[in-house]
């Protein structure tokens, strides 16, 4: 079964930006918030994915991503409760690991946000230096739990 192992920080300062590879803009929405299957829709510059992600043990999750027609992601999105979740995501190269860093627009302006995917919860990787403190386990900092209380009304 796919897992999605992933560890979640907050930006220091803007060193990431010397490792820029490329960027996308994604806008995301939520069809269900339920922790044990959330289900997610996702348009990104140039394609559409719909993500059902499980229950979250450690830092670990079920996640199943099927990529869908942009257009069909468009008419998702519009029929989510909440509206969605707007950011830049920028792929950054660091020693042997891809992060991607998440700079965030409309309601969540201001969070910015990196995280790392692993092979296994244990595996090291070089943190660098414009990593700021790890929010993994803060469940605010979750997208899905962004879109429902965003980072403006903190």
């Amino acid at each position: 079964m796919p897992k999605e192992i992933e560890r979640k920080f907050l930006i220091a300062n803007n060193g990431w930006k010397a490792g820029v590879q490329r960027s996308s803009f994604f806008a995301q929405g939520y069809l269900s918030y339920d922790p044990e299957r959330t289900v997610r829709v996702r348009e990104t510059d140039t394609h559409g994915f719909l993500t059902i992600k499980g229950l979250t043990v450690g830092l670990s999750r079920d996640e199943f991503e099927y990529e869908i027609p942009k257009d069909e992601a468009a008419a998702l999105l519009k029929m989510c409760e909440h509206p969605p979740i707007q950011k830049r995501r920028y792929f950054v190269a660091h020693e042997g690991h891809l992060w991607e860093v998440d700079i965030f627009e409309g309601a969540n302006e201001g969070l910015e946000v990196a995280e790392i995917e692993l092979s296994r919860e244990d595996e090291e990787f070089v943190r660098p230096e414009w990593l700021g403190e790890e929010v993994s386990g803060d469940r605010r900092y979750s997208n899905s739990s962004l879109s429902l209380v965003p980072y403006k009304n903190w």
